[in-house]
């Protein structure tokens, strides 16, 4: 099986279409990396076990703000500003650069907590990646 998947990526390579392989000339990813991303399995729980206890409708995170993470359509709807997502570009949205930490520290989340994981900040970033969608 290794040696299947290595013959396809070296094609792909060669046909100049795996995105970020540092080849010229390569415009996209050819190849799925598994199953996708799913809000309820991958997503949701980060957010219940690291952010709704701030960012839920008595906590002083969505006082502050207007988000809810409670909800698929909460975590949608945004902020008091704005969308926090933009599917299909995570680098691009808010909520991303705010769990980055790529913002000012008094803006970062959690506040005065330890930063996710690189694994669950990874599971929201492909979930973003693959259109953020309510599954």
């Amino acid at each position: 099986m290794k040696k299947r998947l290595v013959i396809a990526i070296a094609a792909a390579v060669a046909a100049g279409s795996v995105a970020g392989s540092g080849v010229p000339g390569v415009t996209r990813l050819a190849l799925a990396a598994g199953p996708p991303t799913s809000f309820k399995e991958d997503v949701q729980p980060v957010f219940v076990g690291r952010c709704v206890s701030c960012h839920s409708a008595d906590g002083e995170g969505f006082k502050a703000s207007g988000l809810d993470l409670t909800t698929y359509q909460g975590v949608m709807k945004g902020t008091k500003l704005g969308p926090m997502i933009i599917p299909g570009e995570p680098d691009s949205s808010n909520l991303m650069r705010l769990l980055d930490w790529h913002a000012s520290p008094q803006l970062r989340m959690p506040h005065g907590k330890k930063q996710l994981s690189v694994c669950d900040r990874n599971a929201i970033r492909a979930w973003i990646r693959e259109g953020a969608k309510d599954n």
